[in-house]
């Protein structure tokens, strides 16, 4: 019975978002995908910073001490995060930042799951060379290990029509 197919299970519910940022192009043009996704939906925007735990030499402990991310610090960094998104855009859709430390794919799973993420809008290839080669792509492992969709936003040059 196609009835039973269409049923209110098979909708697709999206009520939360959430758009990894790192500050390059990459994350910026998926920023703008996750803007556009939130507005056409009226649903909340997550943006979030991860402090990557491995990107600090521990032999060079004045670089950047991880134990020492205090509550300034992290507020600081949400509201660099906050900045991203335009007023007039805050007028329209609920945006809240999310910063944390660790390892960026997982922290992004982890957080999909508390905060009830029903799609991850993310850019790939946000950090080049050598360390992205030591370090694998973020976006391909958050795609294996996600619980929600994840839409990877790929070349700042393609764009996606909005249906």
């Amino acid at each position: 019975n196609l009835k039973t197919m269409k049923g209110e299970n098979s909708m697709i519910n999206i009520k939360n978002i959430l758009c990894p940022v790192d500050y390059s192009i990459y994350s910026e043009k998926a920023l703008s995908y996750a803007i556009e996704f939130a507005e056409k939906y009226g649903v909340k925007l997550f943006l979030m910073h991860v402090l990557d735990i491995r990107f600090y030499d521990i032999n060079d402990p004045d670089l950047y001490n991880v134990n020492v991310v205090d509550k300034e610090t992290i507020n600081k960094l949400k509201e660099r995060l906050l900045k991203c998104v335009n007023e007039d855009t805050k007028g329209r859709i609920s945006v809240d930042a999310i910063v944390l430390q660790g390892v960026p794919f997982a922290e992004i799973v982890k957080a999909s799951k508390e905060y009830a993420i029903d799609l991850i809008v993310l850019g790939t290839h946000g950090r080049e060379g050598l360390s992205r080669a030591i370090m694998g792509s973020v976006a391909e492992k958050v795609v294996r290990k996600s619980p929600c969709p994840v839409l990877t936003v790929r070349h700042p040059e393609h764009d996606f029509a909005m249906p």
